[in-house]
């Protein structure tokens, strides 16, 4: 049972008090922070104390942490990657590879010579990244493609004749097929013909927001991103992506090929162990059309949005990825007893309200809001034994 050091990613989009905040630190902050990282990607491993880092603890002993089974099942690596996320501006329209696509992606580039930190490289790794948000505030996205009859509702009810072809090239195919062929046509559009279609988009939004009725909050998210990425070919694609606001405690699981954003909040994201992005618009980085749209998942429909289940005193949030399971758990009242902790290989179990003290054996550690502990294999029969009032834990491990 280690405490942990995390790492925070200080993305120009993220927020300047709520990582902070967890933290304990001063707020504001004099950067922007955007994502606390708790595992052992290569990319930002978490530290145990004594400054190494969670990396090569299980180097040193994969079997020992995360179990016989699990280490030969996982390839002696820790199969999942936990996050806080806050963002305060609108992140990169991006997708994510399945697990052949990353595996072949990666090694091609290999091949080619392409730096790992190379700015044009799109697999840091050979692994896919099917991914879960649970809000921690109200959190806003765009996730996944709409049923193209409702995205030609939203088109029509926007009104903006130089859309008109474009209108026309999905209702003459309203289906997967005709989602491709038009976000196809939109990110490859010149940039000429983008500086013009984008501004005649703002002055629909602006009507559509204006009359307050059907599509309001599709015509303000226009607007948002239209005024970030004047000219971008992203605010064209999002008007194609299903707009979905979590509420805390509710979560949506995004699984290979599925093209999102996130637009504002906090929240907990849980991951297969990746760092592997391919983006779509709505940012400056590198973006690889072709590559995109080989990975594209163009079926549509809304995104499932659930709040997890009961498993005993915790709630958890089940998703078809094998590598990645997140448990929730909240006191309003404290604790009255003691708290089992899952046995469940290698976790990490993370405090963002309020304080416990976590048991193992004969060793107990006090986790203070924006703490977190690594519990290996060998650390059976865990127990929160106290809980302050108003505390709030998530533990990630694998969904064996």
């Amino acid at each position: 049972m280690e405490l942990l050091e995390n790492p925070v990613r200080p993305y120009a989009w993220g927020s300047r008090t709520v990582i902070a905040e967890l933290l304990g630190e001063p707020v504001p902050s004099p950067h922007p922070q955007a994502e606390l990282w708790l595992g052992a990607h290569p990319g930002d491993p978490s530290r145990v104390a004594g400054g190494a880092s969670l990396l090569d603890v299980l180097n040193a002993a994969p079997e020992a942490q995360l179990g016989p089974e699990r280490a030969e099942r996982w390839a002696r690596t820790l199969p999942f990657l936990f996050k806080v996320l806050a963002a305060e501006e609108p992140l990169s329209l991006q997708a994510h590879p399945s697990l052949e696509q990353a595996q072949e992606g990666y090694a091609r580039e290999n091949s080619a010579g392409i730096p790992l930190d190379a700015t044009h490289r799109n697999y840091k790794d050979p692994n896919h990244k099917p991914e879960l948000i649970c809000a921690l505030t109200e959190f806003h996205a765009l996730v996944g493609f709409r049923e193209p009859v409702e995205t030609l509702a939203l088109l029509r009810a926007l009104d903006v004749p130089e859309l008109g072809a474009h209108v026309d090239l999905l209702a003459g195919q309203p289906g997967p097929d005709g989602l491709r062929a038009l976000f196809t046509t939109w990110i490859t559009l010149p940039q000429s013909m983008l500086d013009e279609l984008v501004p005649a988009l703002q002055k629909g939004a602006v009507a559509l927001a204006a009359a307050g009725e059907d599509w309001v909050l599709e015509a303000r998210t226009t607007l948002e991103l239209s005024e970030r990425y004047p000219g971008d070919a992203g605010v064209l694609a999002a008007l194609l992506l299903n707009r979905v606001v979590l509420h805390p405690g509710e979560a949506a699981y995004l699984p290979a090929g599925n093209l999102h954003a996130y637009l504002q909040g906090a929240g907990i994201e849980l991951m297969a162990n990746s760092d592997n992005v391919l983006r779509g618009g709505l940012t400056s980085k590198h973006v690889d059309v072709p590559e995109l749209l080989r990975v594209l998942d163009f079926s549509a429909g809304p995104p499932p949005v659930h709040a997890g289940n009961p498993e005993g005193e915790w709630r958890r949030y089940d998703t078809p990825a094998e590598e990645f399971l997140l448990r929730s758990w909240e006191g309003p009242e404290g604790l009255t007893g003691r708290l089992a902790v899952p046995d469940a290989g290698a976790r990490i179990l993370l405090c963002t309200a309020g304080k416990a003290c976590v048991r193992s054996g004969e060793a107990a550690v006090e986790l203070a809001k924006g703490g977190a502990v690594f519990l290996g294999d060998g650390d059976r029969g865990v127990e929160i034994e106290s809980a302050a009032p108003g505390t709030r834990l998530y533990l990630a491990s694998d969904a064996l």
